[in-house]
């Protein structure tokens, strides 16, 4: 009798879970939202006892990437084209290849925690793209160029009409994508999640946006970005792209999650030859910020400052080794020295100068440049997991839209 009870009461509880609805969480960007930290990486976090329960979480007592049982994702931009989509239970391998993990896994890592119902992730991240342009919503209007630009643009002997019809074929073509993207998996959520019943329903749960660098590094359309202000338009152009989000999902209060880029950390920490980059940076990083301070998006738009999850002994190591290599080079310069025996010079030095830890450190936690965060899952993941936990504290006011196909922009 007592197995029969214990029986019926872990069935009741199977079914009780899964009549919960759906929670699902779109994930939007460039190329850290693609995620370039190969899973190597990920035992680098492990090297730090602050992070390792981290690593613990996403890995299994064998050392394998963990796979989630109560969350999916269906994923496009990272394949062969703009739309190829990858989908399956969430794992490592959903970054910017299958060898790589972006925010996702310790972004549904740490919702599991958060909620007992079935999670689904919606990520839609192209490298390169900016908010000015490439993801341009609608309700910002056309691109428009400075008149500084289009003297320059005249100066070169470039057509301007030209650059000008170029430019609007660009406007918004990744916004498009993006939508089209998120309708399509909520119109037929089924072929992503195989054990989903549309009974239980689905609820929209959060937005997460994590981009930033294509705009950075564009002066002519932010001519004044090293000036207090620079980067205005980037703040006009996202609370367009928050406004536009939640309108074209019917979710009017859609918690919405800002991951403010944050690059080679604290712009405070700057050392001597990152300097001249520090304005310019804080100004992107605060016009990102800026819309989790206004009053309309008080307590459902948040902004994550990524900054907090640069590793910065890891990039001392880096900043370290890198003098070495000017060291060395200088010293082949002066005796005349071929490229092998410059880097048998290099060797010595690093073994030398270089502490065992930081040599370990560098050869497990970096595989990629710093304008991908290194390509270091400690820092990937810390942002993830940042990103959920903010999520997760702001009250979730959406219901399921009852027709999450049928609210196209034809007409806009």
């Amino acid at each position: 009798m007592k197995t029969i009870l214990t029986l019926t009461l872990l069935a009741w509880v199977t079914l009780t879970s899964q009549a919960k609805p759906l929670q699902v969480f779109i994930l939007a960007g460039q190329s850290n939202m693609q995620g370039h930290a190969k899973i190597s990486t990920i035992e680098h976090i492990g090297m730090d006892p602050k992070t390792k329960p981290m690593m613990e979480e996403m890995l299994q007592p064998d050392g394998t990437p963990r796979t989630c049982q109560r969350v999916w994702i269906s994923s496009i931009g990272c394949g062969a084209n703009d739309t190829e989509e990858q989908t399956g239970q969430l794992t490592a391998g959903f970054g910017a290849s299958k060898e790589k993990i972006g925010p996702e896994f310790s972004f549904g890592l740490t919702m599991e925690k958060h909620t007992d119902s079935p999670i689904l992730l919606i990520k839609t991240s192209w490298g390169g793209k900016s908010l000015n342009t490439d993801f341009r919503p609608p309700s910002a209007g056309p691109y428009i160029f400075h008149e500084d630009q289009l003297a320059q643009f005249a100066k070169q002997g470039k057509n301007l009409d030209e650059m000008k019809a170029a430019k609007a074929k660009e406007t918004g073509v990744y916004y498009k994508l993006m939508m089209e993207h998120v309708k399509k998996v909520l119109g037929d959520i089924k072929r992503v999640v195989p054990d989903y019943d549309e009974k239980q329903g689905y609820e929209l749960a959060g937005f997460a946006w994590f981009q930033g660098w294509n705009d950075m590094v564009d002066s002519g359309t932010y001519p004044q970005r090293d000036k207090p202000g620079g980067y205005d338009a980037y703040t006009e152009v996202l609370t367009h792209f928050i406004r536009d989000i939640r309108k074209d999902l019917q979710a009017p209060k859609l918690p919405f999650a800002i991951g403010v880029i944050g690059v080679g950390g604290p712009t405070m920490l700057y050392g001597p030859s990152e300097k001249r980059y520090q304005a310019t940076h804080q100004n992107l990083r605060d016009a990102m910020a800026a819309p989790a301070k206004m009053p309309e998006f008080q307590g459902n738009v948040s902004a994550v400052l990524t900054e907090q999850y640069w590793d910065l002994e890891l990039s001392a190591a880096k900043a370290k080794e890198n003098e070495l290599k000017q060291q060395a080079n200088k010293t082949a310069k002066e005796k005349k020295l071929a490229a092998a025996d410059e880097k048998v010079v290099f060797e010595a030095l690093r073994k030398e100068k270089m502490t065992e830890r930081e040599q370990s450190i560098l050869a497990k936690g970096i595989s990629n440049l710093e304008y991908h965060y290194l390509g270091c899952a400690k820092i990937l993941g810390g942002i993830g997991k940042g990103l959920a936990e903010s999520l997760s504290k702001m009250p979730n006011h959406s219901i399921s839209p009852t027709s999450p196909s049928g609210n196209d922009d034809k007409d806009r």
